[in-house]
């Protein structure tokens, strides 16, 4: 398969040209972005920067606190309910849409589908969220298929715990609000905003919170689905025959196949057990060929058996190379390229082609806030090693290409370097490449246009260099250790096919470094390569030359920087 580059949007965010970013604000006050936002203009922006998938993050229609009874939509109760726009994780029908994406909300399907063939026709693949392991306290599917089973429509609710219920139950005990949370803030009124929520008998709290009185800290929002796992007896697992959960899970992912999707990032899924991976993705895969599953895991001692037995493609490497390349990019004390060695020789040997590498996500912290290096153009050598690496997958978060820095409080989310995915607000730093749906950047300073082109430079040569997006992978750091000039903040290596070959070379120094970098003469042997060589550095053009290839190629390489030298 060739490498995908994933280019993650919330529409709620990625639309939205509102620019007031009131606190706790309403979707009046602070808009919100729409499916109809992502034109054709934005989506050829974005095939333009080689991207080869879209993962649209918090289509599924989620608890939120706006109001939507005048389209037949329920209100939540937002004693239940993170922030004012909801959390997209919070899912509150797994056949619908959130109505706050559409421009008409009766017509949501439809807008989302325009969006699936619209997303299609630009020559990119989606995308979208499958959230298997809880939902919203108040899930309800108004719009299922008419032969489908609600989610506890048949549970006993007598017992705490039975294989063929789809949650997990308190008997005896009513769900408890968790104290000290105050919906929406001061202003934010509703009748509904009472301190209590009628659950009873209370549900299991989505991470693994058996109890009617979950924290504030908890995800109090969702309930835990039931997959025969039984957590308060061993977690032994009843798994024959299938629990009814399983089917209800396969007919949601056929809903929206049919629908065109081509991928699914899977929330969290170490919280659901391996079997029922095993047995789900090779179902769908079998109906509809091609399908790619992306797992959000972090568990390390797992990630063989999520390959190998529960059928994933891809998984995070969120505390393997995410982590590392932090600690290199914020020039933590003790960082160490060669952390990044142990990544790919530990618990990501033999599966180091299906991680999914990234520098943001919608659940990190902005490369650019305070948090993490306060400036994106420290990111530069880090993007190039978790774009270059392998042959798995590279994701961008959106905002991240511009130097989103993520200021301020925006509501629910605090303000902790996070863009909020709780709250209506708008991307500032975004917006100015949005310029109100021109999707031009006009608005952009030079160094932001700059910062765009280098992931658009680094981007086009992982899209058009075999070597970098499907070629072998060599480390040079052990050929390299004693040269002059060498230290633990800088990373080499080579990727390579018959035909290309790519010399890569990331500084994380905050100064400048000159090294003549060796190439062993086993690996020049093997690729048949003496003599005179010319190296040209695929992101600035800069040509390096050898008198002979030996005696090593002498760089200099910019403070928090790198070279791609193609030769």
């Amino acid at each position: 398969m060739d490498k995908l580059i994933i280019y993650q949007l919330l529409p709620r965010l990625f639309g939205n040209a509102q620019i007031r970013n009131k606190v706790n604000g309403s979707i009046e006050e602070n808009g919100v972005g729409k499916l109809n936002n992502i034109s054709d203009k934005a989506l050829q922006e974005i095939k333009a920067m080689s991207f080869t998938h879209v993962w649209y993050t918090g289509v599924i229609e989620h608890a939120t606190m706006t109001d939507y009874t005048a389209n037949g939509i329920a209100n939540d109760d937002p004693d239940i309910v993170k922030g004012r726009a909801g959390s997209p994780y919070a899912i509150k029908d797994y056949y619908d849409v959130a109505p706050d994406l559409a421009v008409d909300v009766n017509n949501r399907i439809a807008e989302y589908e325009a969006l699936i063939q619209r997303t299609h026709n630009n020559g990119l693949k989606v995308i979208m969220d499958l959230v298997p392991n809880h939902v919203a306290r108040t899930y309800a599917s108004d719009v299922k298929p008419a032969d489908v089973r609600d989610f506890g429509q048949d549970d006993d609710k007598s017992k705490a715990f039975d294989p063929r219920n789809d949650f997990y139950y308190i008997p005896g005990q009513s769900f408890v609000v968790p104290s000290g949370y105050n919906p929406g803030g001061d202003e934010f009124q509703s009748p509904l905003k009472d301190g209590r929520f009628d659950e009873n008998p209370a549900k299991a709290t989505g991470n693994d919170v058996f109890s009617a009185r979950p924290s504030i800290n908890d995800w109090f929002e969702t309930m835990k689905l039931n997959y025969g796992v039984d957590y308060m007896n061993g977690r032994y697992g009843h798994f024959d025959p299938i629990p009814p959960l399983w089917n209800k899970i396969y007919d949601i992912l056929d809903f929206w196949s049919k629908k065109g999707i081509d991928g699914y990032r899977c929330d969290m899924v170490e919280m659901v057990p391996t079997e029922f991976w095993a047995w789900v993705i090779p179902k769908l895969k079998a109906a509809y060929p091609g399908t790619i599953f992306i797992g959000e895991a972090y568990d390390k001692n797992k990630y063989g058996d999520y390959i190998s037995r529960g059928g994933f493609d891809y998984l995070y490497d969120k505390v393997g190379l995410y982590d590392a390349i932090r600690r290199l990019t914020r020039n933590d004390y003790g960082a160490s390229t060669w952390e990044i060695n142990n990544v790919w020789n530990t618990h990501c040997h033999g599966i180091d082609q299906h991680m999914l590498r990234f520098m943001e996500n919608h659940d990190e912290q902005r490369i650019a806030s305070r948090y993490f290096a306060g400036d994106a153009w420290l990111a530069v050598p880090g993007m190039i090693v978790t774009a270059t690496m392998n042959t798995g997958p590279v994701m961008i978060y959106s905002g991240q290409e511009v130097g989103e820095p993520a200021l301020g409080n925006q509501g629910f989310s605090g303000d902790d370097g996070r863009t909020s995915i709780f709250d209506y607000c708008g991307v500032p730093e975004h917006q100015k490449w949005l310029n109100n749906g021109a999707f031009d950047g006009v608005n952009l300073s030079e160094s932001q246009q700059n910062l765009r082109g280098f992931y658009q430079k680094l981007l086009l040569s992982v899209k058009n260099n075999e070597a970098l997006s499907n070629g072998l992978f060599y480390e040079l750091m052990m050929a390299n250790e004693h040269q002059p000039g060498f230290d633990q903040l800088l990373y080499i290596y080579l990727r390579y096919t018959a035909e290309q070959r790519v010399l890569v070379i990331a500084n994380f120094n905050r100064t400048e470094r000159a090294i003549i970098v060796k190439l062993p003469d086993d690996l020049l042997n093997k690729l048949n390569i003496s003599g005179k060589t010319a190296f040209t550095d695929l992101l600035s053009g800069v040509k390096f030359n050898t008198v002979d290839i030996r005696n090593g190629v002498q760089v200099k390489v910019l403070a928090s920087g790198g070279l791609l030298l193609a030769f």
